[in-house]
């Protein structure tokens, strides 16, 4: 149980204030889309491309076992977070 609320937690924290979560309260801040709508169509969407990142993760964990995947996948991240970084920086 702990290994699921790990990993319900990371998921939920990262997944907060995300373009994802930001495109669904748009939605549903149309008053003409219904609200129920808006729920499913979204969580069908987060189910289908966590399917798609666990079959991605599985074939990683195939391919390329000898590399630290937790090393990538940190790094990604902080790259990711400088580009955005970068961005507001410019902008202003």
């Amino acid at each position: 149980m702990s290994v699921f609320l790990t990993i319900f937690i990371t998921v939920f924290l990262a997944e907060l204030g995300d373009k994802t979560q930001l495109a669904t309260v748009l939605f549903a801040s149309d008053g003409e889309k219904s609200r129920l709508l808006v729920f499913a169509a979204a969580a069908l969407a987060l189910v289908a491309s966590s399917g798609l990142a666990v079959l991605a993760g599985a074939a990683a964990d195939r391919w390329l076992a000898a590399l630290p995947l937790k090393l990538i996948a940190g790094a990604g991240f902080v790259i990711i977070g400088a580009l955005m970084i970068a961005d507001h920086v410019r902008a202003v």
